[in-house]
This record gives structure tokens, C-alpha cells and sequence, in this order.
């Protein structure tokens, strides 16, 4: 096939950029034809905010690349990962008018919510499912700016009433169940949501020995840090932390937390093959962290709180432990019941293991993510006009 991927840059690379350039290599390595049209967030710095809004909203220099790139290159199909703020749903009606069918790959709840995690002041929320999520504005959701948030809410409103959710997107990926119910519930057209998780390349598990408990991820409040801080107290567990992030002084300062700061993604796998499990606290609803996906890849269980997809994706006591969202004594309970419990958790990582690959492979990935698009050229052939 020939595929046209088109992606914003987050200004700090992330787990959206990681699973977007995985997904291109693997394309290639099946002998598709790929080119790419992308987006930095780090020009935003050197942009007024009125013009990032407008941008944001509807990027006529994005759609104009977009229509060139369908002409010269002629792709099979646009697969979009991130439009927000700098390539905006104007690629979208560009590759329809082309007669180009877009695939969106839903990373994130930013089509539901201004902060694209459901969550407010610590706690989940859902006040904007399903409506206007005007009140983003109000509670300056995105970046704790309120000319931010109108921009983000503007764009949202335009796009439902011009209909380009509804039409111009042909398939969208959701990474699981749970989120798809979500895009359902937020007015999504059902019958255009596919699933296919995100996955992992393989790192063929070592027979290293294992021991101790991992954080890996964003130092931030949303991904639990102050419960994983708590529950390390109260078991007295010594756990590594790698990550950066606004809460890195308060690791840094914990007397039984090793902080390793930033590390190379080979480095994190390595520390995967040689932990005893992976703790994953988060309080928001992770859509499919890729941390967990790496992680069984290396056949280490994990300890994830119970909500959204993180409850999908970990079988309790088969490939780690559930605890209750938030309560670090939950969190340590589960912590204490494996010191010494390594028979265990020999069997929990065989488990680990096994899921990678029946769900997470390479392998498995292309196989649905062609599938979506043959789905795809298919309902654009269909169509009236098609």
C-alpha cells in the first residue's frame, strides 16, 4: 500500500510520537510505501497564541500540503495520529476531497475532553462526555490557560457542526474496549471505531534474575506519583523510579525511591528484564500504556490501578495485581504480598509473556492495522461519490 501519515509532534516526546514512529518503521519493513507530514509543538514557542488558536482550528497551509501530497504521492489511504494544534481536521476534509480515506488512531480523549484524560483536580471527570466541553474554558483544562482551552473547545465546536468527526474520518483505532465505549458515549459513530492496541517490538526476555519493583513514565500527578510515593512508605519497599517531570524533586527526595532520571529506550527494556514487577498507579484513564505493553514484551508483571483500560489490559492474579485507584495502602498491600513470593511471580511473567504474544506483537499489529485500512478504502469506495 501507499500510506500517507500525518502526526503533531508533542513539544516533550512522548508515548503518541514513540508509537507513531514504530508503527511507520513497521509499515516500511512489510514493503509498504510510506511518506509523512508532520508538525512540531515546538514551533509554538515562536508563534503568537491567536495564531496557533486559528491554526488550530483550521490550518489552510496543513490541508494545502495534505491536497498536494494526494495528487503527487496518490496514497492508499492518510492515517492521522495527532492534529492538535498545528495540522487541525482541515487534513481530514483535504484527503475526502481527494477521495483519500482517513484513518485517526485515538491516543488520547482530546475529541471529549480540553485535558484529553478525563480528570480534574486528581479525580476523574466526566462532566464533558457526551457535550460541548465548554466547561474545559471555565477550569482552564489545557495548559491551565483559559485563551488555550477556548482555542482547543473552539476547534472542537466547529468541527462537530461542520460534521468532520462524523464524516470526514472513515475508521478511527481505538487502542481497547474500554476507550472505544468512551468515543461511543462521546458521539462517536460506532460503527467506524475499530480496535487494535498499541505494540511492542520484541526484546526476546532474558534469563537475567529478577528483583525489585519499577515506575516508568511521566513524573506527573495524573500517573499516580503521589500514591506510589505513599504506598513506598507505608511497605517500606524500595522502588527505581525513570521518568522526568514536575514531581522529579519529590522522588529525588524520598528516602526509598532510586531515581534514574531519563533513560534510553533500551536502557528502560533492560531495567524491565531485571525487575520483579512493574508498578503502574496512574488515577487517570490510561488509554493503553505503552510501559505495560513493553513490560509484558519482557515477561514482568504488573501492579496497575483498577480503572479504565489499565483493568483490561492487567488479569489479576494472572499477570500482576489491581489496587484501588488512589489508595496507596491498597497499593502497598499488594506490594507486600510478594515479598519473598518469587514462584509467584515466575508464574505471573510466563503469563506476562504469553499475553505479548497473543495481543502486542509486531506481527499481530500489521496484520489489523491492514486490515483497518482495506476496511477503510473499502467504505471510501462505497460512499456516495466514491
Amino acid at each position: 500500500m501507499k500510506i500517507l501519515i500525518t502526526h503533531n509532534r508533542y513539544r516533550h516526546a512522548g508515548g503518541e510520537d514513540s508509537v507513531m514512529e514504530d508503527e511507520l518503521d513497521l509499515l516500511r519493513s512489510h514493503g509498504h510505501e510510506v511518506r509523512t507530514l508532520s508538525r512540531d509543538n515546538l514551533a509554538i514557542e515562536n508563534n503568537n497564541r491567536l495564531g496557533i488558536g486559528v491554526s488550530a482550528i483550521w490550518s489552510a497551509s496543513a490541508g494545502k500540503e495534505v491536497a498536494e501530497l494526494c495528487r503527487s504521492f496518490q496514497p492508499d489511504v492518510l492515517h492521522s495520529h495527532n492534529t492538535f494544534p498545528l495540522l487541525s481536521p482541515s487534513i481530514y476534509w483535504a484527503a475526502a476531497k481527494a477521495g483519500v480515506p482517513v484513518v485517526q488512531t485515538l491516543h488520547n480523549f482530546r475529541l471529549m475532553c480540553a485535558n484529553a484524560m478525563f480528570t480534574r483536580q486528581g479525580k476523574t471527570c466526566e462532566q464533558c462526555l457526551g457535550k460541548l466541553p465548554w466547561r474545559g474554558v471555565v477550569n482552564q483544562c489545557y495548559r491551565e490557560s483559559t485563551v488555550e482551552s477556548l482555542a482547543l473547545v473552539a476547534m472542537l465546536g466547529v468541527h462537530r457542526a461542520m460534521g468532520s468527526y462524523q464524516h470526514k474520518v472513515t475508521r478511527y483505532i481505538a487502542l481497547n474496549q474500554f476507550c472505544r465505549n468512551k468515543f461511543i458515549e462521546g458521539g462517536l459513530p460506532a460503527d467506524r471505531i475499530c480496535i487494535k492496541p498499541n505494540f511492542s517490538p520484541d526484546p526476546q526476555p532474558s534469563q537475567l534474575p529478577r528483583s525489585g519493583v519499577l515506575f516508568v513514565g511521566r513524573l506527573t500527578a495524573e500517573k499516580g506519583l503521589a500514591t506510589l510515593l505513599e504506598a513506598a512508605t507505608l511497605a517500606q519497599q524500595r522502588i527505581t523510579v525513570i521518568g522526568v517531570g514536575p514531581m522529579a524533586a519529590d522522588c529525588i527526595a524520598h528516602p526509598l525511591i532510586d531515581y534514574r532520571g531519563q533513560l534510553s529506550r533500551a536502557e528502560v527494556l533492560d531495567a524491565m528484564q531485571r525487575a520483579s514487577c512493574l508498578v503502574v498507579p496512574s488515577i487517570w484513564y490510561e488509554n493503553m500504556p505503552r510501559t505495560v505493553v513493553e513490560a509484558f514484551a519482557c515477561g514482568l508483571p504488573v501492579i496497575a490501578s483498577r480503572i479504565g483500560a489499565l483493568a483490561e489490559m492487567v488479569e489479576h492474579g494472572r499477570t500482576g495485581l489491581l489496587f484501588d485507584t488512589g489508595v496507596a495502602s491498597s497499593l502497598a498491600q499488594c506490594l507486600q504480598s510478594l515479598t519473598g513470593a518469587q514462584a509467584t511471580l515466575a508464574t505471573w511473567s510466563a503469563a506476562a509473556r504469553a499475553t505479548y504474544e497473543q495481543h502486542y506483537t509486531a506481527g499481530a499489529s500489521h496484520t489489523q492495522l491492514v486490515r483497518i485500512y482495506e476496511e477503510a478504502i473499502a467504505a471510501m469506495k462505497q460512499a456516495p461519490g466514491g
